[in-house]
């Protein structure tokens, strides 16, 4: 099931037209444009090849080339279709990271294609939530590798990769507690008779004591049973060695991957917390360990933003919104060699916020085209009405992360996966964001009640001496609203506007033009004007984070490149001539 402009069976041609929409995106490729209105001809040279490809213009200069048309031109000047290899052996960067985004996108293509064998077609539109995040396997919608997965063999995609749905024990760990970080609410003993039941933890603690370990001396840790396989030849051979860690096998509940891979959901007791664990393995754009610093302030980031979403009242009247807690976190060697890949969070569960009548379906659904070539809100969108529908998607979706940024300050991540719609009968309800523990950030000097923000700096050493930007806080009140139109916006948004467009004939500037109206009076209605001039959200152009550059370069941690703004004041007034 594919986005809009896909070709079934051809995910070698989805990845060059993405990898050539980032290129172009953010300026890597030096192309000649030509055309206008919003449709365009790309003409470019590379490593002594011609190329070209013909597509449209969307929100924010996003570059959209049409489905089969890359081309390059070959030894008798005849168009042919473009070679990925040829393509990425004269990118910028060095031979290691072109190497490495070649093999990532084969990788990408290989299990692509391994599900197109091996997969059901499947009725996503009837399924539940825990089943949706395994089923949804479209991946990134603008990213390349978005099923890299390195380190992943066929077997293990099958075993662990979301799309299987098949369900798996946790490996557990006794860890020296010189080596264990915990942030656990409560008596310890009584959160793991909650999160293991008492039978498992009853199991876990014989085998501790057949050992004749110490509970003072030693503490539990999960791990993924593909980082348990993959951790052999790494310094946790050492920490075995010396008897400073032990294995107790699998134990206790299962669980079934979510399309992040990483993240858990519990197949046994779907209505307790979901667990995110790390993994050597790459996927988009990095690889997806736990940075050791933020598993055990996940905890008082997420608690601070709960309180204040309970404490105001808009959140409940006007901009329905849920935080799900990730209100525990354990991590071993936080600061040594094993940094981020031993560890785990919990996260509260969203079925359990459900009222009566409510169901979740991840936001990034609503970006895809199921089987029958209907996008997957179709029923709900022809039941209710193409513009009352949108209309209130938008409001459910975009006014809480926007008071939450405007109002008290704080930027979230607000992407396609971050995000869940609660929904009645396909009506939006409300809003659940979640993973917070790595993409948040704040100004001390904007926020409502900096009184309330928690104290960094006890949490840990690291936060001390860190630079503006490093962490949580910045002196840069454009980082804020970089994070949430980079997300919520430039590459979230824009793919619900572009598949509107594409099955209904929607223009998009239409779409942008209601979600212009939408931030102008939330700042008109609740005073908040000068605020929000302050974020400069509507100017011109606005910076937005390049991560093929990131992924071609890696010479920092992050690149940004200007785009035009689709919320600019000037180009919206433009539009809305005659």
């Amino acid at each position: 099931m594919p986005l809009p402009l896909d070709l079934r069976g051809r995910p070698d041609e989805r990845v060059l037209r993405q990898l050539v929409a980032a290129l172009l995106f953010e300026g890597i490729i030096d192309a000649r444009q030509s055309g206008g209105d919003g449709l365009a001809s790309f003409s470019w040279s590379l490593g002594g090849r011609e190329y070209r490809c013909s597509g449209s213009i969307g929100p924010f200069g996003r570059i959209r080339p049409a489905a089969g048309s890359v081309q390059t031109q070959d030894e008798d000047n005849l168009w042919v279709d473009a070679s990925l290899a040829h393509l990425v052996s004269a990118l910028p960067g060095t031979g290691i990271s072109r190497g490495k985004l070649l093999g990532e996108m084969k990788q990408t293509i290989a299990f692509s294609e391994w599900n197109d064998r091996n997969l059901p077609a499947r009725h996503r539109r009837l399924m539940s939530f825990a089943e949706l995040e395994g089923a949804l396997d479209e991946g990134h919608p603008y990213h390349p590798c978005y099923k890299a997965r390195t380190g992943f063999s066929n077997a293990d995609h099958a075993a662990y990769g979301p799309e299987t749905g098949k369900a798996f024990q946790l490996i557990w760990l006794l860890v020296a507690r010189k080596h264990l970080r915990q942030a656990l609410p409560g008596d310890e003993i009584a959160f793991w008779k909650s999160e293991l039941s008492e039978e498992t933890w009853s199991h876990l603690q014989s085998m501790r004591r057949q050992l004749n370990l110490s509970a003072e001396d030693f503490g539990l840790v999960p791990l993924h049973p593909w980082q348990w396989r993959n951790l052999g030849e790494t310094p946790f051979s050492g920490w075995i060695a010396a008897g400073e860690a032990y294995c107790l096998g699998p134990a206790g509940d299962r669980y079934t991957a979510t399309q992040s891979v990483r993240s858990l959901l519990n197949a046994d007791r779907p209505m307790a917390a979901s667990i995110k664990l790390p993994l050597n393995i790459v996927n988009t754009s990095s690889r997806r360990i736990l940075e050791p610093h933020s598993v055990c302030t996940a905890p008082v980031i997420s608690r601070w933003i709960d309180d204040i979403v309970a404490a105001d009242p808009a959140f409940r009247e006007r901009y329905p919104l849920t935080i799900l807690q990730e209100y525990a976190g354990a991590v071993a060697d936080g600061d040594g060699p094993l940094a981020g890949q031993i560890g785990a969070i919990w996260r509260q569960n969203a079925q359990a916020t459900l009222g009566s009548g409510e169901a979740i379906v991840p936001f990034n659904a609503l970006m895809m085209v199921e089987a029958d070539s209907k996008p997957f809100a179709d029923d709900w969108i022809r039941h209710f009405g193409l513009m009352p529908w949108m209309n209130r998607l938008l409001e459910v979706a975009v006014l809480p992360v926007w008071h939450l940024l405007v109002h008290h300050g704080i930027a979230v991540e607000a992407h396609g996966q971050n995000m869940l719609l609660v929904h009645r009968d396909g009506w939006p309800v409300r809003l659940i964001l979640r993973d917070f523990h790595e993409s948040i950030e704040f100004s001390p000097d904007f926020l409502r009640e900096p009184e309330k923000a928690p104290d960094f700096l006890s949490l840990n050493p690291l936060y001390r001496d860190a630079e503006p930007d490093q962490y949580y806080w910045t002196d840069n009140l454009d980082s804020l609203r970089e994070l949430v139109m980079d997300t919520l916006f430039v590459y979230n948004l824009t793919e619900i506007s572009h598949l509107l467009d594409h099955c209904y004939d929607l223009p998009e500037p239409r779409f942008w033009q209601r979600v212009e109206s939408l931030l102008s009076s939330y700042a008109d209605e609740h005073g908040m004007a000068e605020r929000q001039a302050r974020l400069g959200y509507d100017q011109p152009h606005i910076l937005t984070e390049s991560l093929m550059t990131r992924k071609l370069l890696a010479l920092k941690p992050e690149y940004h490149h200007t785009v035009p703004n689709a919320l600019a004041a000037d180009r919206l007034q433009l539009r809305r001539k005659p």
